[in-house]
């Protein structure tokens, strides 16, 4: 379960910018987590209320945003795949021009986006 190493990173980046800006309380965290990240939000969740015991981010609420696995052809479009399209061993193809030559373009984000305090 990789979600408590990195729970515990997106807890020591709030907590350091909650201290910079004089916050109270941490109410939420945003964060923007692309699918072949491969997490599991309510282990997130869990281990953020567990971590975040005894510190001013007790109770906030981890609001992640999906995104999608996107690649990016070499005739200019780009097109969405699913991951178990990805996870397979079968080559990615546009759909425009059913050329081969696509790179991904979104999928592997891991950012937070947001974070609320009072």
């Amino acid at each position: 379960m990789h979600e408590m190493a990195v729970t515990k990173d997106i807890l020591d980046i709030v907590l350091k910018y909650a201290a910079a800006n004089n916050a109270k309380q941490v109410l939420g965290v945003g964060l923007k987590i692309g699918e072949l990240r491969d997490v599991v939000d309510d282990y997130m969740q869990r281990f953020f209320n567990y971590l975040s015991r005894d510190t001013i981010a007790d109770g906030a609420k981890l609001k992640i945003e999906h995104a999608p696995i996107i690649f990016r052809c070499s005739c200019g479009e780009t097109f969405q795949v699913s991951i178990k399209r990805v996870m397979s061993s079968k080559p990615t193809i546009c759909p425009y021009c059913s050329g081969r030559n696509a790179v991904l373009n979104s999928g592997q984000e891991f950012e937070i986006i947001g974070i609320e305090v009072i």
